[in-house]
């Protein structure tokens, strides 16, 4: 196709409608290549032809194999993290300070800012860590669950070093948004801009303190709570295990939350605190190289495990190889965006959007237009990263000919990206939280929507305050 015409919509239509339908982005963007080819060439052959040419490409990209690289070795830290029992062992050394509800809920709250490096993490150990304690205060499970995942992705969102930023940071560099190992000074300079969820964090903190009240299903949850039932299902891991409501997604989630719940109880601190110092203080020391600080990290850190005999060093490569795979849908979500992306681009898809909407779109409406539609369809599919990484290609070039603030509208596509997260009712995110948490899958979602409405309602207002 040598001009931009209406067709170039057609992939990114299927992708959407595939993936809303689906809910499964990674084979979602594969048939939206597939469609894309068929416009670009005569016959099959060619299309084959072209994309064996592309898909090579993309997995040339020094880009590709810095993100494979950097959220695969993200997992195998986090495995050992897991297993070693350091992470649960900062949890029960945070559990001295509980007291009352309000002040185990805060406990919550501050242990899920400070396990920031992957939501997943986050969500398994904050809730598997906390939900006894909040049990004996009479706290709902679905609060507790709701504080879990607000400080999941939300915080994960805000801070450079997880793999939110690993991820998002390399979509950036391979769309020009950034140049090459910049995407993450310029994820840092969106930081301030995420609204959603600088809200988000903020809400459940007002929720915690009493100055935002209990409502609609959350209220009812906190009154069962109070006179003897604390949630939905007060039901024990074993029996959540056979829950026949949750989505088919949760079983694989299952699995991850009973190795969890089987990794060593008596973990030592040192063991979660010592590679979280050496993680953070070697990607500065290396002018925020994440590769290299998780590079001299895993180095170190296996070593620092086996002075201790915490498990022999076979054991040790084996958890970390299944931590690796545990990032392989990212990676593969990463990958199929990258290929889509290049059928897109030579279906001139970015310049027929562009010539299209610019005589309709100012800078000061477009960040908030961008949160809105981005927000409703990373709900729709329960796919954040899978969203963001189809619909960056064609917001950031618009953005750029309309002459929008890009460190805000990159905050309105990740503040999108962290309300689908949070909100959706079959996210990772919202189903590891209620998992965590001990609480019905669906009660989560429903008693915490309300309060994700709320603040995405202010954050759209602030984006056009802002613009």
């Amino acid at each position: 196709m040598s001009e931009p015409t209406a067709l170039s919509l057609i992939p990114p239509i299927v992708v959407l409608v595939l993936a809303i339908w689906l809910r499964r982005p990674i084979l979602s963007l594969i048939i939206g290549t597939v469609a894309g080819l068929l416009l670009l060439s005569a016959n099959p052959f060619d299309a084959l032809d072209t994309f064996a040419e592309v898909s090579l490409r993309t997995m040339q990209d020094e880009t590709i194999g810095w993100l494979i690289l950097v959220c695969g070795s993200f997992g195998s830290l986090i495995a050992l993290l897991v297993r070693t029992g350091g992470a649960m062992a900062f949890g029960q050394q945070a559990l001295k300070l509980a007291k009352g509800p309000k002040s185990s809920l805060f406990m919550t709250f501050m242990l899920g800012l400070v396990i920031f490096i992957d939501d997943y993490l986050n969500a398994l150990t904050v809730g598997e860590t906390m939900k006894r304690v909040t049990d004996r205060f009479k706290v709902s499970r679905e609060m507790l669950a709701y504080v879990v995942d607000s400080t999941a992705a939300p915080v994960c969102v805000l801070v450079p070093l997880s793999t939110w930023a690993v991820f998002f940071g390399g979509l950036l560099e391979n769309n020009g948004v950034a140049a090459t190992g910049e995407g993450i000074n310029v994820y840092f300079q969106a930081i301030p801009y995420m609204l959603y969820a600088w809200l988000a964090v903020l809400m459940v903190l007002l929720v915690i303190l009493g100055i935002v009240p209990a409502i609609g299903p959350m209220k009812r949850a906190e009154l069962r709570a109070q006179h003897g039932s604390v949630g939905a299902m007060r039901v024990s891991d074993s029996e959540l295990m056979q829950d026949a409501d949750l989505t088919p997604d949760s079983y694989a989630v299952k699995s991850i939350e009973e190795e969890f719940s089987q990794a060593d109880r008596a973990g030592k601190l040192h063991n979660f605190l010592v590679p979280m110092a050496m993680l953070v203080g070697f990607t500065v020391y290396f002018d925020i190289d994440i590769w290299k600080g998780l590079l001299v990290t895993l180095l170190l850190t296996i070593p620092y495990y086996m002075a201790q005999r915490l498990m022999p060093l076979a054991e040790m490569m084996e958890q970390m190889i299944d931590g690796f795979k545990t990032m392989l849908p990212a990676i593969g979500t990463v990958i199929a965006a990258f290929v889509f992306k290049d059928i897109c681009d030579q279906l001139h898809l970015p310049q027929y959007v562009i010539n299209s909407l610019t005589p309709y779109m100012t800078p000061q409406m477009l960040p908030a237009v961008v949160f809105v539609s981005m927000a409703v369809l990373a709900f729709a599919t329960g796919s954040s990263w899978g969203i963001f990484a189809v619909t960056i290609p064609i917001v950031m070039p618009l953005a750029h000919s309309v002459g929008a603030d890009i460190p805000l509208v990159i905050g309105a596509l990740l503040s999108a990206s962290s309300f689908g997260s949070q909100a959706c009712f079959y996210s990772d995110s919202t189903v590891l939280a209620a998992q965590g948490s001990g609480c019905d899958l669906v009660s989560h979602a429903v008693t915490q929507l309300p309060y994700a409405l709320l603040t995405a309602a202010i954050a759209f207002v602030g984006f056009i305050i802002i613009a």
